[in-house]
């Protein structure tokens, strides 16, 4: 199959743009053979690489990305590696309580795969570091999610803390919010720092990464062929890693959403802007509501910075313009405005956009789609956990491992089937539109 569509990824993400310079790509311009093939360097395609090497020690594993190591998707989100519920399509991020109490096993499963290769690796704190991260609510609205939510924690026997107001200030500087709920498990990233530390340590004669290497085509011959614009690769097994890329691969053609989010990232703080606004020196903020903004403060390379994440839209095409990205920072604007008043005068740098992949009952796309080719897709707003669980686990299905985390991933079923695309484009959009009104100070 000829793959057309190419990833589009909008505006410079903040996360890449105040790092150094990544070392030159290796790109892959000749003909070559490997005992496994994972396309997409993201979380997922990182971890099957990880996975794939534990359980094969002799074996030649082969990545290819696209783009450079951190500039997709992987690089786009708020660096949060969630590991309790975190429902989009709920009010308060909860569900049944018996899978939300699987799902976080499952997530927690990956943030200690992910917390092996940050201390293996020897990556930064910075990088990566366990610091929990707190519900926020701007509103009475959002407080009482909070408290329904840190209610279904509580059947769940989740640790949390239900923070008031002056503690809010006391963590961020503003007088914005009158209450969060923190909760000790998330594990916070630099998310292009630690997938291009991941990368370079995985990169030796038996492992290599090719990057700025598309895939054009892939081909069962026998054995899987993958071409790209100077070569080709052929390799007996494959997983595909692209999360909602699988339908350019001909893979659960009208079963995924795909939506763009949107965030921008502020120029560094002076140190008279960061006494001004005060509180802890780094933190990060989800919405009391799921359609509100995410908020974070990072403190490391690149000086003091604050993120702001909100709005949505819907692009079945996987493709949105710059100027979506501009017009969706104007919210983001307004958004730092109402939180940081104090701030007066500091612009955002960095602005972009991220894809991210849905399915209508949250179910990921996952298994051996073809024989010998093994989809690890649709992390449904969760990329850095569920996708290093979905490479973690097409890893150890392929390897022919019976484990649990094959058992439980699968058994979360198989994306259902969307409406025509003129409904799903209407109900979509209408859906997202209603919720973000509905959200009100937490936007």
């Amino acid at each position: 199959m000829k793959i057309t569509q190419m990833p589009c990824d909008p505006g410079v993400t903040g996360w890449n743009a105040i790092l150094p310079g990544a070392a030159p790509a290796q790109m892959l311009e000749a003909e070559t053979t490997a005992d496994w093939l994972v396309i997409g360097g993201g979380f997922a395609g990182l971890s099957a690489v990880r996975r794939l090497s534990q359980l094969h020690p002799d074996a030649r594993i082969v990545l290819l990305e696209a783009k450079r190591i951190g500039e997709g998707p992987a690089g786009r989100n708020s660096g949060f590696m969630i590991d309790l519920p975190h429902d989009l399509a709920s009010e308060d991020y909860g569900g049944a309580l018996e899978r939300d109490i699987a799902q976080t096993r499952m997530n927690r499963r990956a943030i200690g795969f992910a917390a092996e290769m940050a201390a293996e690796y020897g990556l930064s704190a910075e990088a990566f570091t366990q610091s929990g991260k707190t519900n926020a609510a701007a509103s009475a609205k959002g407080h009482q999610h909070n408290l329904d939510y840190a209610a279904h924690l509580t059947r769940m026997s989740e640790a949390h803390e239900v923070l008031d107001a002056v503690a809010m200030r006391d963590l961020t500087g503003s007088d914005y919010y009158q209450s969060g709920l923190y909760t000790p498990g998330t594990a916070m990233l630099q998310p292009v720092l630690f997938v291009r530390g991941v990368a370079s340590a995985l990169a030796s004669n038996r492992i290599q990464i090719f990057e700025n290497t598309p895939v054009v085509a892939l081909e069962r011959q026998g054995d899987w062929v993958a071409k790209t614009p100077k070569g080709h690769i052929t390799a007996p097994k494959v997983i595909l890693a692209v999360n909602g890329h699988a339908n350019s691969f001909g893979h659960f053609k009208g079963r995924l959403l795909h939506v763009f989010l949107y965030g921008s990232m502020t120029r560094a703080l002076t140190e008279a802007e960061s006494t001004r606004l005060g509180g802890a020196a780094q933190w990060g903020l989800t919405p009391a509501d799921p359609m509100g903004s995410t908020v974070r403060k990072i403190n490391g390379t690149g000086g003091t910075r604050i993120i702001m994440r909100n709005r949505v839209t819907y692009d079945p095409s996987l493709k949105v313009s710059e100027a979506r990205v501009a017009a969706m920072g104007r919210t983001h604007d307004r958004s730092f405005a109402a939180r940081f008043p104090m701030l007066e005068g500091v612009e955002m740098e960095h602005r972009w956009g991220g894809r991210l992949c849905l399915s209508w009952n949250g179910a990921p796309a996952l298994g051996e789609v073809e024989k010998g080719l093994y989809a690890a897709c649709c992390q449904n707003g969760l990329g850095l956990a569920r996708g290093t669980l979905h490479g973690m686990a097409m890893a150890e299905m392929a390897s022919g491992v019976e484990s649990e985390t094959v058992k439980e991933v699968m058994g979360q079923g198989e994306p259902s089937r969307l409406p025509p695309l003129p409904f799903t484009y209407l109900g979509a959009t209408a859906t997202m539109k209603w919720g973000e009104w509905k959200a009100g100070r937490e936007l």
